[in-house]
């Protein structure tokens, strides 16, 4: 066999080896319109309406802490948390102030990062806190029996620093307010009467579509 054949056959072994041991390779994408037939809002179709304005984060100093009843408390990175296994789905974010917006999300499960921290047995209430210092919560069993998104992406780009950037948690079933923009901490308690930032200013704690948002 000459030089060139014996090659040939080595690139072919190397190729089909590749092809059984390698993962798919990801193609990223642009901005997107529709998603599986369905028609999505533009990640421009929001009103601003952000406690202190957009933020502007820098990624190379920025952590998301997880702590508060944990053993095992973490930090992350903004690559670090995107190592985690990603998920996405179409959701409405519903606003109190009349609008909605119906988005492709993608993001890491909430719950994912809880387990890896390893919530105490008497932890009961979920709290995230955003780098503006607005603040909400949930009960810790929201996060856990769901599928909630802690969304870096929305129709496949990266968020704008005015819709969130490094993370917006989609809070899926629940009203605008509760979408908080900017996450840089979740902390496990054990006080299902912490309220957030609109929460202590009169609206629903649950804060649940089905409801008034002052219920």
């Amino acid at each position: 066999m000459g030089s060139k054949a014996v090659l040939l056959c080595i690139m072919v072994l190397a190729s089909v080896l590749g092809c059984l041991t390698s993962n798919p390779v990801e193609l990223k994408g642009g901005l997107i319109s529709e998603y599986k037939g369905e028609k999505l809002s533009s990640i421009n179709d929001f009103r601003e309406n952000s406690i202190k304005g957009p933020q502007h984060v820098n990624i190379s100093d920025y952590r998301l802490e997880v702590s508060g009843l944990v053993d095992n408390p973490k930090s992350y990175t903004y690559d670090e948390v995107l190592t985690h296994q990603a998920y996405s789905k179409v959701l409405e974010l519903d606003c109190v102030e009349g609008w909605s917006v119906r988005l492709l999300w993608e993001g890491v499960l909430v719950r994912d990062l809880v387990n890896e921290a390893k919530a105490k047995p008497n932890a009961n209430t979920i709290v995230f806190y955003a780098v503006d210092g607005y603040s909400t919560s949930f009960p810790l069993d929201y996060v856990m029996d769901n599928d909630i998104l802690l969304a870096y992406k929305m129709d496949n780009v990266t968020l704008p620093a005015e819709r969130g950037y490094p993370f917006e948690l989609a809070a899926e079933s629940k009203w605008g307010y509760k979408w908080i923009k900017w996450v840089s901490k979740i902390e496990l308690t054990d006080d299902p009467s912490y309220r957030g930032f609109w929460e202590s200013r009169g609206y629903s704690q649950d804060g649940s579509l089905s409801k008034s948002q002052f219920e």
